[in-house]
């Protein structure tokens, strides 16, 4: 629960700074490509390695496209404490905020699973896909295992639907045993 707590205190403090410039959106895309980077195993092991945080940074700038100094200040301080692996739910804890500020309630975590990484515009059109299918709005968090082989794995709350291609051949081997 720590991780989370740590995520909420990150995300509450670049929220007020985002709300004392009048853009409480600023940021949540960077801190979106930045936590789908952090689901890049080989990238990780590189940054958990000893060496300047400085370099780092400049991999994970090059590696977006680019980071605010606000990001950036952020995302050092995990780097500092070696807790990296936190991007993930400090967007989701960003995206609550700027959802509460906005008057949207009811949102949902939908946890994305799939073979290769899913780009925005793709994540955006499955999010309000399952939005309409759910009835509330839906926030997703993207992750990349290749053990599934392929498809999606979707998990909302304690629903799960296992579409992915590992599944359905464990299923057809069960089947013919």
């Amino acid at each position: 629960m720590a991780t989370n707590m740590q995520a909420k205190d990150l995300a509450k403090g670049l929220f007020d700074a985002g709300m004392s410039e009048k853009q409480p959106s600023k940021w949540l895309g960077e801190l979106r490509k930045v936590a789908d980077l952090a689901t890049d195993t080989s990238l990780m092991a590189q940054l958990g390695k000893d060496g300047p945080v400085a370099d780092k940074l400049q991999l994970l700038s090059e590696r977006t496209g680019g980071l605010s100094q606000e990001v950036l200040g952020v995302v050092a301080h995990l780097l500092e404490k070696g807790k990296l692996g936190e991007l993930p739910y400090l967007a989701i804890e960003y995206q609550h905020l700027l959802d509460m500020y906005y008057g949207v309630h009811g949102v949902e975590v939908a946890e994305i699973t799939t073979a290769i990484a899913l780009d925005d515009e793709y994540k955006l059109s499955l999010g309000k896909k399952l939005g309409e299918i759910l009835g509330h709005p839906v926030v997703i968090k993207a992750s990349v295992d290749a053990s599934i082989v392929g498809g999606i794995r979707i998990r909302v709350g304690d629903k799960l639907i296992d579409g992915s291609l590992r599944h359905k051949l464990d299923m057809l081997s069960k089947e013919l045993l």
